[in-house]
């Protein structure tokens, strides 16, 4: 699983890019590639020694493809290990790192649609932001209040849902859920993604994604824009991971209609493990595992994941 943005802070997968070998060379080649495209080193705003983690990461020219290589290093290292997915899932940009993986598009190809898409944002949208409510999703639809001032984002599970709006009304919202005693937090990204405050990058960005063809999935495409595997990706499809809601909830009751699963979480912050657990019905007999999180520990959860995988 490949989350997307808002999952991000500096020092994201330091230990393993300072002591495991595989994660640091792709990570290296990966900057290169975005060194070429947009003349940044990405790895050098990640690993900012004047940044701590708790600093705002939240350019998007830089937080978008910071994310890809991350997860992209740690899907490489899995690999290596001899841990194949039988599936891939991502939400939002995190369906970039799926693509990649599935051989929808080449590395290099996603990471460029990636840095595109930033600039085109960056250029053609005003700023934004998003905010994640831990409450009944209920509460979006039953509070004119919050319906009328934001969008709904994303809906992740029984408690958790994620809007998205213009930032003095996402203020306003936290003031109000605080006055009523519900917990909030602002996510750390500069654009309202899945939402209509990033319309005006529409007709420009699939123009681009319109002269990119893409292959058949080779490895089975989970996507938490329809909640469904996909066969067969359109061209527009990939604006559309940014634009529409985010159906984790849903994707994840869907998939366990169809048996158990061991869910690898490869995202920066290990949120996607977190919602798993949340979704699983009382007798699944599914599993949840994250690797790099902010609280450290990433080498140890790599070695148990590498233990978990002998067994798979």
């Amino acid at each position: 699983m490949f989350s997307g943005q808002g999952s991000q802070y500096y020092q994201m997968g330091k230990e393993l890019f300072e002591y495991h070998p595989v994660f640091q060379n792709w990570m290296l080649d990966l900057d290169a590639t975005a060194y070429d495209i947009c003349g940044q080193s990405i790895i050098d705003h990640i690993y900012n020694e004047n940044r701590k983690k708790s600093d705002l990461f939240d350019r998007t020219l830089y937080t978008h493809p910071a994310i890809f290589m991350v997860e992209c290093a740690l899907a490489r290292v899995l690999l290596e290990m001899g841990i194949e997915p039988d599936y891939v899932l991502g939400t939002s940009i995190g369906e970039f790192t799926s693509a990649a993986l599935a051989d929808v598009m080449t590395v290099e190809e996603s990471l460029t649609a990636l840095i595109k898409q930033a600039e085109i944002l960056e250029t053609h949208c005003n700023d934004g932001g998003m905010l994640a409510i831990l409450h009944d999703p209920s509460l979006y639809h039953e509070t004119p209040y919050i319906y009328e001032n934001s969008e709904l984002a994303s809906v992740n599970f029984h408690s958790h849902f994620v809007i998205s709006g213009q930032i003095d009304r996402l203020k306003s919202i936290a003031q109000y859920l605080k006055e009523h005693c519900i917990s909030y937090q602002l996510l750390p990204v500069s654009q309202a993604f899945h939402s209509s405050l990033i319309d005006p990058a529409a007709e420009i960005y699939t123009e681009y994604l319109n002269q990119k063809p893409y292959k058949p999935p080779q490895i089975p495409f989970i996507s938490c824009t329809y909640a469904t595997v996909l066969t067969k990706i359109n061209t527009g499809y990939f604006w559309e991971v940014v634009r529409k809601p985010i159906e984790f909830q849903k994707t994840l009751r869907e998939l366990e209609k169809s048996g158990n699963y061991i869910y690898l979480d490869l995202g920066p912050s290990g949120t996607l493990a977190n919602f798993v657990k949340y979704n699983l019905p009382e007798n699944s007999g599914s599993q949840s595992l994250a690797i790099l999180s902010p609280f450290g520990q990433d080498l140890n959860n790599l070695r148990r994941v590498e233990r978990e995988g002998r067994h798979l």
